[in-house]
């Protein structure tokens, strides 16, 4: 993808979260400020407090909960996970933790107008005015190191450099947690402090101007003591800003080649429609921005913390839908090994994974993921169904299998993926029992967040539990195929016994429901009952057997409105719609969720940014429909990302659709190598309303199922050559889907082919060959 758009911010922007993003990976920086002010919010994703949590103990099995909520013994669930007593100063949860923030006061006569990204180079640049003159300063990142740099052009006068740290906007609350104040300290210029922490090692923050402070280097060090952080961070600062100017080249040089390279692979999406187009690709840069394969994985706010507040669930890793948004864009995103960090982390916690599958249901080759977890794998605790979700574990399975689909890095699915599944199904199996009918079921589960922690939320064979199954053993066969292993008799029955959703309703008007005897009751932010639609993809809403089953499920769903969804939830809900091909619906939806879910400087909130549409974060009814405080995060803004993908590209079953989930507005629209499982790579290009061409091109040796989008039937063009059918390809009629076909393309590495329709004129002239 060849970018050369250059978005636009208008100051001012008010407030740390309607900031410009730029990022590393490990480092970020909102760029926010008003008329002569310029505040740079710096953050960490790996700057922890790890102190608090709630790790599983010896007594969380899973027969005492069973136990416990068949007793409707309330007391007795919640002392096994919540922690109890705390000492003074002791924090319940681990939190990231924030830094503070620098600003810029320049001379009050110059205006800041706005400020331009510059996608290709990941670099920003502001512009303002002053006594008549245009003012300018760049600001660059580097790519690895926690650090970057502010060049002022000739014409801008020089400003006063003030740090700011988070302890001091925090206060009491800072105290609170028995967290040190920092250590300031300045000399000739330069100036910064050191933040301490009760565990782990400190922090410095670090600012050093050049002599004519045209430069100005920034550095948030972390190392094995203060005095080391604060030396470092100076050393590297002036090696930015001295008279050599080979450091500064050399982070420039590589930022450039790093954003160039990342553009490149990145879909090119060609969409008739403003505001979405600069979602995808926005979207695509903070994907890179919080993802870079050598960074700390990201969690729920990237590395973007803000400075004035604890973050909100302290930017951990939510893993029951969160996360799994955040890195939804690697896939389709053509950016597998930005995925690397996050399983690199997760193996890192295996251990104590298979001490909570142990403790959980007693076997020792098991793994088990609570929902919300720190950098350490330590459970945040209090919330006994998050707790007990293994959809997580089975989720995040599933991330590492489709990451194989996707590279074909073999000893990747024999060294973590295949164990993982293994080690997730495992505790699965233990929890299945056979009903006195002799079927397999799951006698106590929970769908995401339904019902919350109350102790009705819980049934039999809750739906989402039964897809993660389903998606386990069909990925735990088909990598047994590969690493040519064995696939035990009896994960096969269950596979082909246990029901791939729970059914509720009478005869003939059956929809899949939340667990046995509860269909969905209210509207809820979470989709997790049709998530065998997708993502986990075990159910085809097309075949006949599910048509109407999905068509009054997807209803229902509709039925219950919207009214208490967060902004995550809203991508999730379009791809739905898409995968219906319901593009009119799924377009309104991400043109809701811009409106209603992201502020004037296009952070991406969890909640409102105004009253009306949903009642999620709103204060209790009797004060009113306030405005709520802005929460940021980043899973809604990646799951956006990611559905604009599947708008053009999306798998049913075995098969895609192309162009399936656009609305028929865009009548003028173009993809551009989309990845898909198998190292395949897809194009297409429409215009004035119609199909003009497709191709597929592939890395290595595969087949790839297409569902043909034109009823006449394609011809296939192979280097510049018209076949119209081989033995190699053939157009297939679906049993379920006439009348359009399946085209089976198989091609060797390297391969591409072009599909494209014909007129019935010149069909007839290739018939008669």
């Amino acid at each position: 993808m060849t970018n050369s758009w250059q978005p636009e911010w208008p100051f001012p922007l008010p407030r740390t979260h309607t900031g410009v993003l730029l990022g590393n990976g490990t480092l970020g920086l909102s760029l926010w400020g008003e008329k002569n002010i310029l505040r740079l919010t710096v953050g960490r994703n790996d700057f922890w407090d790890p102190r608090g949590g709630k790790p599983w103990v010896e007594g969380m099995s899973f027969p005492q909960i069973r136990r416990l909520l068949e007793k409707k013994d309330e007391e007795g669930l919640r002392s096994l996970f919540e922690r109890g007593e705390y000492r003074e100063g002791e924090p319940e949860e681990p939190t990231l933790l924030p830094i503070g923030r620098w600003e810029a006061h320049f001379p009050d006569d110059l205006v800041w107008d706005r400020a331009v990204l510059l996608l290709q180079e990941g670099m920003l640049r502001v512009d303002g005015h002053w006594r008549g003159t245009a003012v300018v300063v760049w600001i660059r990142m580097a790519v690895k190191e926690p650090e970057f740099m502010v060049a002022l052009d000739d014409r801008t006068p020089r400003p006063q450099w003030r740090g700011v740290t988070s302890a001091s906007l925090l206060g009491s609350k800072w105290a609170e947690r028995s967290l040190p104040q920092p250590t300031s300290w300045k000399e000739a210029k330069a100036r910064g402090w050191v933040q301490e922490r009760p565990v782990d090692l400190p922090l410095g923050m670090t600012l050093a101007e050049s002599s004519d402070g045209s430069l100005v280097g920034f550095t948030a060090m972390v190392a094995e003591t203060g005095e080391i952080a604060r030396r470092k961070g100076l050393e590297r600062c002036r090696a930015l800003v001295g008279n050599e100017a080979s450091e500064r080249d050399a982070l420039q040089e590589k930022s450039r080649a790093w954003w160039r390279q990342f553009w490149e692979r990145t879909p090119d999406l060609q969409i008739p429609h403003k505001d979405l187009q600069f979602l995808y690709r926005y979207g695509m840069f903070k994907f890179g921005a919080m993802t870079n394969p050598e960074a700390a994985p990201a969690g729920l706010q990237g590395p973007w913390i803000e400075d004035f507040q604890f973050p909100p669930w302290s930017s951990d890793y939510h893993f029951n839908i969160n996360i799994q948004l955040c890195y939804m864009p690697a896939y389709r995103g053509n950016h597998g090994e930005h995925l690397l960090p996050l399983f690199r982390i997760i193996e890192s916690w295996l251990p104590k994974l298979r001490e909570n599958a142990r403790i959980f249901v007693g076997i020792d080759d098991g793994v088990m993921l609570p929902h919300a977890v720190d950098d350490r794998g330590t459970c945040m605790g209090g919330f006994w169904t998050g707790s007990i979700d293994h959809g997580c574990t089975a989720w995040v399975a599933d991330m590492m299998y489709q990451y194989f689909l996707y590279s074909d890095d073999r000893e990747f699915l024999a060294t973590l993926a295949y164990p993982f599944l293994h080690g997730s199904f495992r505790v699965y199996e233990e929890m299945l029992e056979r009903g006195p009918d002799g079927q397999w079921v799951l006698p106590v589960s929970v769908s995401p967040e339904y019902r919350a922690s109350a102790m009705n939320a819980w049934g039999r064979n809750a739906s989402f539990q039964l897809a993660c199954i389903h998606r386990l053993l069909e990925n735990l066969k088909n990598a047994a195929d590969v690493l040519e292993k064995p696939f035990p008799q009896e994960w096969a029955e269950i596979a082909s016994t246990l029901p791939k959703a729970c059914l509720v309703g009478p005869d003939g008007k059956e929809e899949i429901g939340i667990w046995e005897g509860t269909p969905l009751e209210e509207s809820h932010r979470h989709p997790s009952h049709l998530m065998g639609l997708f993502p986990f993809n075990v159910i085809d809403g097309d075949a006949p057997e599910w048509q109407k089953v999905d068509q009054r499920s997807i209803n229902r769903w509709i039925e219950k409105g919207m009214g208490l969804w967060s902004g995550w939830c809203i991508p999730l809900a379009a791809i739905l719609h898409a995968r219906r091909g319901n593009g009119e619906m799924a377009e309104l939806l991400l043109e809701i969720w811009q409106k209603v879910f992201t502020n004037e400087g296009h952070g991406t909130l969890h909640d409102y940014t105004f009253p009306g549409f949903t009642m999620i974060g709103a204060p209790p009814r009797e004060e009113g429909l306030e405005q709520p405080p802005e929460r940021m995060q980043m899973d809604a803004g990646m799951g956006v990302t990611a559905a604009l993908m599947e708008f053009f590209v999306h798998r049913v079953g075995k098969r895609y659709k192309l162009f399936g989930g656009i609305p028929h507005s865009w009548e003028n629209t173009s993809f551009q190598d989309i990845a898909v499982e198998g190292g395949f790579y897809l194009s297409g290009e429409k215009e004035s309303g119609r199909l003009r061409k497709i191709k597929v091109r592939a890395t290595r040796r595969g087949k790839i199922l297409l569902e043909s989008p034109w009823s006449c039937g394609p011809l296939v063009f192979i280097e510049g050559k018209r076949v119209k059918k081989s033995e190699k390809y053939l157009l297939h009629r679906s049993s379920h889907k006439a009348p359009d076909g399946i085209l089976e393309v198989t091609l060797e590495a390297g391969e591409e082919i072009a599909l494209c329709p014909v007129e019935r004129s010149v069909r007839d002239s290739f018939d008669a060959m």
